[in-house]
């Protein structure tokens, strides 16, 4: 007696091999038999005749992790046929965490205060433990930022750790290892994760590699620097002997369009010299992040107070508008790639009415200089305010997703159209990026074939990611298993319109258990905290 047969379904394994006609049984959480299925009997039979047949898909790149622990049913997510998420990405993660770093998440995150979501954990390993014990609808698969390994040693402050203090860093790394995480994340644009230099990565990366981790990267510059940032994450992973994963690869600014041949030329040589680095990718033109991350890196040390701080001092404040409009040797400015008339409000709780409206455009109803608008505006959102780049083009999207050695990631948390997860005019990538994926780029671009798009998918992060047991459709392996309509597949999530599920995923299982049936949540919780072994 097995728990599940899926019947009759076009079976994409993952592998990239064309499709192939199986049935598939599933008993305590795995896959055993992947054959033609007669005389055996099932608790249950799912009826797949003109489905595809999938592995659960892996978003190698997301945000939800607080998220999950507010909304663990991750609708957005499961819902696009999503069964794992690398979380702790851009070198913020929810653990390890001291007081400090609390006060600073609880001043910054309404959505944490509004679902008033207890920070009551530590270290990584009391953070797996808080979310094995509520559950999730999806499997996790945590990364440590640098930010909070810096945090906890020496705070915010714009400067390099001495000996000891590394020392320190790398012992708080080793733990977080050890808990499980899955390796490290920087975010080489936001504080304090910009305040690491290329050896401080190096070293901290030498500690990952003893465990078999990985290194992904939100690297130094996507815009003028783009070239010397790829050159960057490739040396710190020649240096450290660590596999790279360099995050959401994108080139922005219109002056820089087109480079991403030539970073793609420098990953391939790096596979070529024997060292595993690969990159992810979300199918848009615009990327997103918070408002505050437009402003210079000094203007963020001691944290958000002595950032509202400076921003109300008239001469802190002019500096900090004069040094946003040019690039210095410490950092790329963001408004080089693209102005305010680029930039449209994403989230802002104090002010609702300006979600999905350019900056632009509201500054000069208000008659206010745009930058000051900007300053005023953080001052009052305690610099919670969120915003959507359009910042790419067409082509380069679909050059990256094209190449090999791109996975795809959402690049967002979790989100529904209902309750605290719903405000503002998010990303569409949050609800949409994997069925777009499969409707446009596939069905109806032709840019990939439903096998080598599954693949990028599936086997490839778990792959990276050292998932032995997930990432196929193979016996022996756990059952994340997607079930979707080829001829329906797509996103429906727009810029003006972002919460609205994706269609087509017809039935989702995680660990062999149904999740989604019929396009229906059944509001299970069988996902699993995987830990790196």
């Amino acid at each position: 007696m097995l728990d599940i047969i899926i019947k009759n379904g076009c079976v994409v394994d993952g592998t990239g091999n064309p499709w192939f006609k199986a049935d598939i049984g599933i008993k305590d959480g795995k896959i055993t038999v992947v054959g033609i299925l007669t005389a055996e009997t099932s608790e249950k039979t799912i009826e797949a005749e003109g489905l595809m047949v999938c592995p659960g898909f892996i978003d190698m790149h997301s945000h939800s992790d607080f998220s999950l622990l507010i909304n663990p049913n991750a609708e957005s997510k499961i819902r696009q046929g999503i069964t794992t998420e690398v979380i702790g990405n851009c070198g913020g993660s929810a653990a390890p965490l001291d007081e400090a770093a609390k006060e600073e998440i609880r001043k910054t995150t309404p959505s944490i205060e509004e679902a008033k979501l207890e920070l009551n954990w530590s270290t990584m390993g009391e953070y797996m433990s808080r979310l094995e014990r509520e559950g999730a609808a999806l499997n996790v698969a945590p990364l440590v930022g640098n930010a909070n390994i810096r945090m906890l040693v020496i705070g915010q402050e714009n400067r390099l750790p001495s000996k000891d203090e590394l020392e320190k860093m790398k012992k708080a790394l080793a733990q977080t290892m050890k808990d499980g995480a899955f390796g490290l994340s920087s975010g080489l644009i936001y504080a304090p994760s910009c305040y690491s230099d290329t050896n401080e990565l190096v070293e901290l990366c030498k500690v990952v590699a003893k465990f078999g981790g990985i290194y992904t990267s939100h690297i130094r510059g996507e815009g003028d620097r783009l070239l010397d940032s790829v050159k960057e994450a490739i040396e710190i992973g020649e240096r450290a002997n660590v596999p790279v994963e360099i995050s959401h690869h994108k080139a922005v600014g219109e002056a820089n369009w087109g480079k991403v041949k030539q970073t793609l030329k420098m990953i391939e040589d790096a596979r070529n010299k024997g060292l595993d680095v690969t990159c992810d990718v979300y199918p848009y033109t615009a990327g997103s992040f918070g408002l505050d991350a437009m402003l210079p890196p000094y203007a963020h040390e001691g944290g958000v107070d002595m950032l509202i701080k400076r921003l109300k001092n008239l001469e802190a404040r002019k500096k900090i508008k004069t040094d946003m409009k040019k690039d210095d040797e410490s950092w790329a400015s963001q408004l080089k790639d693209a102005g305010w008339d680029a930039t449209v409000i994403a989230d802002c709780s104090g002010h609702p009415e300006y979600e999905g409206k350019k900056i632009s455009e509201i500054a000069e109803t208000e008659g206010k200089d745009v930058f000051d608008f900007v300053f005023d505006l953080l001052i009052e959102e305690m610099a919670s305010v969120s915003v959507i780049r359009f910042l790419m083009r067409e082509e380069d999207v679909r050059t990256v997703l094209k190449h090999p050695a791109s996975a795809v990631g959402t690049d967002a948390s979790v989100r529904a159209p209902y309750g605290v997860l719903c405000k503002g005019k998010p990303h569409p990538r949050s609800y949409g990026t994997f069925p777009r994926v499969l409707g446009k780029y596939v069905r109806e671009g032709g840019l990939l074939t439903f096998e080598e798009a599954i693949r990028k998918m599936t086997i490839l992060p778990a792959q990276k990611l050292k998932l032995k047991d997930r990432g196929l459709v193979r016996e022996g392996l756990w059952a994340d298993v997607v079930i979707l309509d080829p001829k329906r597949v797509a996103d429906r999530a727009t810029y003006a319109e972002p919460h609205q599920y994706s269609e087509g995923i017809e039935c989702v299982l995680v660990n062999g258990k149904v999740v989604i049936e019929h396009g229906k949540h059944a509001g299970t919780l069988s996902g699993q905290v995987l830990r790196l072994s």
